[in-house]
């Protein structure tokens, strides 16, 4: 048994103590990797969740800070992390992200670039489409729903969307325009699938 195989098992145990999570969806997911999982953020706990709703191993990046302390970055990592250097244009994160989807292996992307903290989409960056493009990947569009706040026993529910095809993104260049209506796609795709937050 893999390393992350047995992390993946003990936090889904976990998370099944804390929290009500039903998954909906699963025969959407790609019989293999080489796809984006795309999904809205809204809490630490989502990579996780997404984690533990798919079953291949999902690779995802992680602010740089949390490599810092030797210890739990060498944790997150065999879970499939890897940093990047927020807001300063790293090219090796993005090298990184290009080989993972290229070798055939799921990786997960939140297109909000960070947390909602009321539970509102936030407008989406352009990372996810312009990694479909340079990648050729598909996008799995997943919501993560709960309701104001995460909280002991709520519930949460994972919904897995059909596949959006990567010609669907009509992305033929890199050219603003076109990764902003991808980008505006893939968000769209998540949101119709989300509860409303009450």
């Amino acid at each position: 048994m893999s390393f992350y195989t047995f992390a993946r098992a003990l936090a889904c145990t976990t998370l099944g103590w804390f929290y009500k999570v039903r998954t909906e969806g699963k025969e959407n997911i790609p019989p293999k990797g080489g796809y984006l999982l795309c999904a809205n953020h809204r809490t630490n706990a989502d990579p996780v969740f997404v984690g533990g709703a798919t079953p291949h191993q999902l690779h995802f990046m992680a602010k740089a800070e949390l490599f810092r302390n030797p210890l739990f970055g060498l944790v997150i990592r065999h879970l499939g992390a890897f940093p990047i250097e927020r807001g300063k244009g790293d090219t090796a994160a993005i090298d990184t992200a290009i080989s993972i989807l290229k070798g055939g292996n799921a990786m997960v992307m939140f297109p909000e670039g960070t947390r909602s903290k009321d539970g509102k989409p936030l407008r989406p960056k352009s990372g996810a489409a312009m990694l479909a493009f340079q990648t050729g990947a598909d996008i799995l569009p997943v919501s993560i729903s709960f309701g104001k706040k995460l909280s002991f026993r709520c519930g949460v529910t994972i919904r897995i969307g059909k596949v959006i095809k990567n010609e669907e993104l009509g992305i033929t260049a890199l050219v603003p325009s076109q990764l902003k209506h991808a980008s505006a796609l893939i968000m769209e795709r998540i949101v119709e699938n989300l509860d409303p937050v009450e």
